[in-house]
């Protein structure tokens, strides 16, 4: 039907095309899909205490947050009391 053309013709999508598309996606990688400051410096990565010093400074830092944030609930929910917004029991 098609002869020996076709047969030929397919024969050469069959083997360039992956290597067309090889070759586009796998040369200049760098340049062509890099997105600029993408991954974070190491500066501005979490950093683990090692030394007991710095493992009770970052205990600390949490405990201080934690608290911080109970006592901002907990005065959200008196400054609520007054609103009418507590539940009758």
């Amino acid at each position: 039907m098609g002869g020996s053309r076709l047969e030929v013709f397919k024969f050469g999508m069959y083997i360039l095309f992956p290597i067309g598309i090889m070759y586009y996606f796998g040369t200049n990688l760098d340049e062509r899909f890099a997105v600029p400051d993408f991954w974070p410096r190491k500066e501005e990565t979490h950093r683990i205490p090692f030394e007991k010093d710095e493992i009770r400074g970052e205990l600390e830092r949490l405990r201080r947050r934690r608290l911080e944030r109970r006592e901002r609930r907990l005065g959200a929910e008196r400054g609520g009391e007054g609103l009418g917004l507590q539940e009758d029991q």
